[in-house]
Formats: C-alpha cells, sequence, structure tokens
C-alpha cells in the first residue's frame, strides 16, 4: 500500500528526471487517466513550490547575516597607541573605532525596516503548508464515502443528471403504459452502476451497494435498449447482486461469449474491465495485485485498476476473456488499489440458489468466444453485454 510519502517520492524523482523510461512513461499514462493521481500530483507541486520560496527566504536572510559580519570585521580599525605615559600618569583607555561604510548602512537599513515583514513572510508560508495538508486531508474526509467493506464503494450519483433523468422516465412510462409494464417513478436521489449479463434469459449481476435502498431498477445498455428490472436475490457480506429483467416483451441478451472462471485467478494476471463511470461505457485494464481484498479478506481479489464512482458491478476479465470477479469498490487512500468479488464465489452462489429454485435455473455460457482474440474485439464483443444500472429511490 502506498503512503502520502511515497508518492511525494516517486513525484520528485519524476520531475528531476530519475525515473526510468518505462516507469516514466507508465507514471505519465497514470496521470492522464486517473483524475485522483492528477490531483496528487498538483498537490505536490503546489507544495514543493512553496517549500522552495520558504528555503530561498532562508537562505536570503543567512547571506545578509554572512555579508553583516564580513563588513563588520573589515571595518573595525584600532587606534594608534600614544607613547608611553610618564610613571604616576594616568593611562588612557583606547578603545577600536568602528567605522561603517555606505554599503553597509544602507544593508542595516534594509534590514531594520525588513527584518518583521520577513519573519512574517516566513511564518505565513509555513502555516500557509501545514494549512493545504490539513484542508487536503479534510477534503478527502469528506468526500470519501464510508461503507460495511472499509473502503470506498463505487456508486455514482445522478442528481446533475436530474432533468434528463426526468425527461426520460416519462418517455419510458408512455411506452411501458402501452406494453402494460410498470412504471418507472420520476423522482430524486437517483444513482447508477454497472452490471452484466449473468444468463442469456434475463439474468444479471451487479454490486449489492448499487442497488441497496431501490424502489425500482432501469438497466440501460449501448443501443438504447431499456429493460425494467427487480432484484432477485442480494448478498450484503459480498457485495453481489442478481437481478431479473421483468418486461414482458424481453426475448432474452442473445449468446454470451464469455464464461465464468470457477478456480483462482493468478497473481500478477493482466485483467482488464468495462463499466459506466460517465455516460459512455469506459475501459480499464491493470493487473491482479492481491489474492485477496481489503483486509485479506479472500472473497475478494485487488487489482490495479483505476476505477471511479460508476465502476461498482462492472466485469473482470482476464486476458483470454474469462469473467473473473465483479468490481466492488477501491481504496481511498491508494487510488490504483481497487477491488472486486471473486467469480467463484458468484459461481458458488447461483448454484446454491439454482437449488433451491430448481423451476428456475440458472442458464451459465459454457463457451468463450473471446478467447484468442485480439483486445479491440473482445470489447465489441463484451460492451453490448454490459450495462447501466439506474436506482431510483421515493422521494
Amino acid at each position: 500500500m502506498q503512503t502520502e510519502a511515497d508518492y511525494y517520492a516517486l513525484f520528485e524523482a519524476y520531475n528531476r528526471g530519475e525515473l526510468a523510461p518505462p516507469a516514466r512513461t507508465g507514471l505519465e499514462a497514470r496521470l492522464a487517466a486517473d483524475p485522483d493521481l492528477a490531483l496528487r500530483y498538483a498537490d505536490f507541486g503546489e507544495l514543493t513550490s512553496t517549500l522552495r520560496a520558504v528555503g530561498q527566504r532562508r537562505a536570503l536572510r543567512q547571506q545578509l547575516r554572512g555579508l553583516h559580519v564580513e563588513m563588520l570585521a573589515e571595518t573595525v580599525v584600532k587606534q594608534p597607541v600614544a607613547d608611553a605615559p610618564a610613571p604616576g600618569a594616568l593611562r588612557a583607555t583606547v578603545h577600536p573605532v568602528l567605522r561603517i561604510s555606505r554599503t553597509e548602512r544602507v544593508l542595516r537599513e534594509f534590514w531594520s525596516g525588513h527584518r518583521a515583514t520577513v519573519g512574517v513572510a516566513a511564518s505565513v508560508a509555513v502555516l500557509a503548508v501545514f494549512g493545504s495538508l490539513l484542508g487536503l486531508e479534510w477534503w478527502r474526509a469528506a468526500n470519501t464515502k464510508p461503507s460495511m467493506y472499509g473502503y470506498t464503494v463505487l456508486r455514482r450519483e445522478l442528481n446533475q443528471l436530474q432533468n434528463n433523468q426526468r425527461a426520460l422516465s416519462r418517455s419510458l412510462n408512455q411506452v411501458d403504459a402501452a406494453k402494460g409494464g410498470a412504471p418507472v417513478p420520476v423522482n430524486n436521489g437517483k444513482f447508477s452502476g454497472t452490471g452484466f449479463a449473468l444468463t442469456a434469459d434475463g439474468y444479471l449481476v451487479t454490486s449489492y451497494h448499487v442497488i441497496q435502498g431501490a424502489d425500482s431498477l432501469l438497466i440501460e445498455g449501448r443501443d438504447q435498449q431499456h429493460y425494467h428490472a427487480e432484484t432477485v436475490y442480494s448478498d450484503r457480506a459480498h457485495d453481489l447482486a442478481i437481478l431479473r429483467i421483468k418486461d414482458r416483451d424481453f426475448n432474452g441478451f442473445g449468446r454470451l461469449p464469455y464464461t465464468f472462471k470457477a478456480g483462482q485467478a493468478d497473481l500478477g494476471e493482466r485483467v482488464y474491465t468495462l463499466g459506466y463511470p460517465r455516460e459512455d461505457v469506459v475501459y480499464g485494464e491493470g493487473a491482479l495485485s492481491a489474492r485477496s481484498g481489503f483486509g485479506g479478506d479472500t472473497a475478494f481479489y485487488q487489482v490495479s485498476i483505476p476505477v471511479n464512482p460508476g465502476n461498482s458491478g462492472g466485469p473482470l476479465l482476464d486476458e483470454r476473456g474469462n469473467l473473473i470477479g465483479v468490481v466492488s469498490g477501491r481504496q481511498s487512500d491508494a487510488q490504483s488499489a481497487a477491488f472486486a468479488t471473486k467469480s467463484s464465489l458468484l459461481l458458488r452462489l447461483v448454484d446454491s440458489l439454482a437449488k433451491k429454485q430448481p423451476a428456475a435455473p440458472y442458464h451459465l455460457p459454457h463457451t468463450n468466444r473471446l478467447a484468442g482474440t485480439p483486445r479491440p474485439q473482445q470489447i465489441k464483443k463484451l460492451q453490448d453485454f454490459v450495462f447501466v444500472v439506474k436506482v431510483f429511490e421515493k422521494d
């Protein structure tokens, strides 16, 4: 886990040109892709600039003091001692005479007039540094959403899209009324996350915290598909939820191109995800950095992928197109450390549900059509099965 000092050491090496070319290129790519890391870098630049200014003021003060001492030594002139006085006469005490040059007089006047100003400026600079750091920590604490999982969950607030959502809901209700479907409430307090198809016949997977507190759910695909969904099972402890499309005219998702991995993924394996931290689908890639999650929870993976609010519930896949996890959240003090529920746990959950509900079996895919194809081709096939999960709550 990287600390603030680790980030600052990395940024310092980057600014000095001490990073190797691959490390430098990798950091620049992370800065471009991760807004939080870019914010850290900007804070570092502001901090080092302030500290550099304080150091320059202190160096100037030391130079002035040194110059003052040298000028004192050069201008002290001893007066010649008079001939020895007659016996019994009083000896006059001769004191050295201090002569001040014009240059030193100007410097003394400058120092006397600006000593308080320089002292106040240095104090203000130091207070500004500590104030900035303290304010930054307060801001991060205020903007970090606590969760029962110990890390930051990634459900996205949609308050800024309320007007568009209201218009969309009205138009959908008109269509659904003609179809005999249930209307979507037009209200406030909406959230969104990501979900993906579990079976071809209408079951989906997302994170539990995405749909927590929902009164109704709307599933949106990239080709303007809209489906009403309901929660059929939720696992709060492992941050999983299974949804089902309930529209009467729903004809299925089609043949799923991926399969679910039953075993463990390998440490260091390259992985990627698709999700909806904004209205358009976003691709992210990285590596599996730990085979356990936050606090050593073995039901989760830790992955080094930049994720943002809205990524929760998205699929995590390996290079062969096997689905290995469900994105859940990220660690607040390490922006590249994300967590995903393991697919092996999801499969055990589906098996247990199938035994309890034999009349509604889950037909999981058994053929992987992503293996052996280039990544862009994998994404083209995958994105039709990844959806926005929009949550509606009552006013």
